[in-house]
């Protein structure tokens, strides 16, 4: 039989870990921080935790998920918005898929950097909704559209030079960071993705140029394509599903050939700089 003095052992050691367990949550939640701040010491705080009654404890741990909710939903509404902006600048670029598209390739860039300046403003109202510190806790919040709108940026300027945007470069567009330790930044994973989606969009670019009798840029998206995948094959990634869309560029790379090949057996390709059609 367990004697009546093991019992309130075992029954301490329970509280006491319920309360380390209210200990921590009291140390995320901002109003617990508050409380800390105001608190003559930290270990007076911890002295009033482990005193109080299991109702108590619970209470104080329902008082922080509804703060933390609090937080992620006033994170969903920004971000919201922000996905809002990044289909428009889409439908703005998208439209260079077009035969008439083709022509008006700069004003099309023109209009989706302007389009950036709101995607800014969002950021910088998300920016203010949680601690710095906490990112990579509601990063799942807004990683999605912020791969999206490093495609867009890079898209764009690819549109505009032809060139590789860099890091730096999409940070700039967005008005966040580069560092992390410098606050909202752009993860370098999410800018590799964003990258790789403009790929899948530059082979689909290819196979238009040809509809729009723009024989020439297919072999330019090729060479580039080329280079960027030797880029990616330098890279040792261990993130799962950056690394299985990195696998959907070997399909890009083999479109984009496919399209050159034609080009090529019909006597329509045309290097870079050799000229324009006979």
């Amino acid at each position: 039989m367990v004697s009546d003095e093991a019992r309130r052992t075992a029954s301490g050691c329970r509280m006491l870990a319920v309360a380390r367990i209210v200990w921590d949550c009291a140390l995320r939640s901002h109003a617990f921080l508050s409380l800390l701040s105001n608190s003559s010491s930290s270990v007076s705080f911890a002295t009033r935790v482990t005193e109080m009654s299991v109702n108590e404890m619970f209470s104080a741990i329902q008082g922080f998920l509804s703060a933390d909710q609090d937080v992620r939903e006033d994170i969903r509404k920004v971000v919201q918005g922000l996905e809002q902006t990044a289909r428009e600048i889409l439908t703005v670029l998208q439209s260079v898929h077009q035969a008439s598209g083709f022509k008006d390739i700069p004003s099309k860039c023109q209009r989706g950097r302007e389009l950036f300046c709101a995607v800014r403003n969002h950021l910088g109202d998300l920016k203010t909704k949680f601690p710095a510190e906490q990112y990579y806790r509601f990063h799942e919040h807004w990683r999605f559209v912020l791969q999206r709108l490093a495609f867009l940026a890079a898209f764009v300027v690819y549109l505009e030079s032809e060139t590789l945007v860099t890091r730096e470069e999409v940070t700039q567009i967005l008005g966040i960071e580069v560092n992390r330790e410098k606050g909202f930044h752009l993860d370098i994973e999410d800018y590799l993705s964003g990258v790789l989606t403009m790929a899948s969009e530059l082979s689909r670019l290819a196979v238009n140029s040809v509809t729009a009798g723009d024989y020439s840029r297919p072999l330019r998206i090729s060479n580039f394509i080329n280079e960027l995948d030797s880029g990616f094959r330098l890279l040792n990634l261990k993130n799962d599903p950056l690394r299985k869309r990195y696998d959907g560029l070997k399909y890009d790379v083999k479109k984009i050939e496919e399209v050159v090949y034609d080009l090529s057996i019909r006597g329509l390709a045309r290097e870079p700089g050799s000229g324009g059609e006979e």
